[in-house]
């Protein structure tokens, strides 16, 4: 991708957010048509190796994949993150095929706050009042959750210590974005593609039972895959500040679709949500002021 223009990368960051808000659509189709969540895992990482394969050959990173596959310490610290982001796509699939759509927006909203605490417990960062506010706000709003809902909201909270989690990890490896999804796919495709071979002898398989059923099969791959590149792509473009507008796009979506499908949405359950948009909101606020610091900084300097 060469950036021509200046809101290519911002167009590219948008696209991303709304096919993951929109993605819990697709699952439930497939979940219409018999598919069960383990299925769909399996394709999603069957497919999601060539689909990332074509972005590492389009980079020209098929060196550094091979390099990979020679450092057992990067083939290690991306096997954990494979299991990270493979648990991730196994809950998100479940739970977006059991009604539990609402569950999974608030997990979403929850990630980039998890991770401000995760860098103030594994990489010694400061938070400002701020940032502490954005947190406290998160956390009244998870606890107000789980009274609505009558138990803690455990689906919420592993979709984002997963996520987040799957984050920190590949912030740690030496490895591009396209290479490092293009062998966690190989990975998680190995025990995939063994199941995907299985399933046919239970009679409930679905690859190559129709036309249809295939197609929706196939499109795992990239539905799994394009959003992530697209992410990776921006995320390197566009300031920090902006990333943390966007990164809400997807859950907002989420939230709607499961309110529109009638999922319960009491007054208590709204109370919550009104305390984890705050904190984010809190939290976007906070990144836009120190991207505006850093910038008076660079033009003091400069000056």
């Amino acid at each position: 991708m060469t950036d021509h223009k200046p809101a290519t990368p911002l167009l590219a960051g948008v696209i991303c957010y709304v096919i993951w808000g929109f993605v819990p659509l697709v699952f439930q189709a497939m979940d219409r048509l018999g598919m069960g969540s383990w299925e769909i895992l399996a394709h999603r990482s069957i497919w999601g190796a060539p689909t990332a394969l074509l972005f590492v050959l389009m980079a020209g990173q098929g060196a550094q994949a091979l390099a990979v596959f020679r450092n057992p310490r990067l083939l290690a610290g991306l096997f954990f993150s494979a299991l990270l982001i493979g648990s991730n796509w196994a809950l998100y699939v479940w739970a977006v095929n059991s009604g539990r759509v609402l569950e999974t927006s608030l997990g979403y909203y929850l990630t980039p706050l998890l991770n401000m605490a995760a860098g103030v417990v594994f990489f010694r960062e400061r938070l400002d009042r701020v940032a502490i506010a954005a947190m406290v706000l998160a956390a009244v709003g998870v606890i107000i959750q789980g009274l609505a809902v009558g138990h803690l909201p455990w689906v919420s909270l592993i979709l984002a210590v997963s996520f987040g989690g799957y984050g920190i990890v590949r912030k740690q490896i030496a490895a591009d974005a396209q290479t490092g999804l293009f062998i966690e796919c190989l990975m998680l495709a190995v025990p995939g593609l063994i199941y995907a071979l299985w399933l046919p002898t239970t009679g409930g398989a679905h690859f190559g039972l129709t036309p249809t059923d295939t197609l929706w099969l196939l499109a795992a791959g990239p539905i799994t895959a394009v959003p992530l590149v697209l992410f990776s792509w921006a995320a390197r473009r566009i300031p920090l500040s902006t990333i943390g507008f966007l990164q809400f796009i997807g859950p907002t979506i989420a939230f709607t679709i499961g309110v529109a499908e009638g999922e319960a949405f009491t007054p208590l359950r709204a109370l919550s949500f009104v305390f984890i948009w705050g904190g984010a909101a809190v939290y976007a606020f906070g990144a836009w002021l120190r991207m505006r610091q850093v910038s008076a900084a660079i033009e003091a300097v400069a000056d």
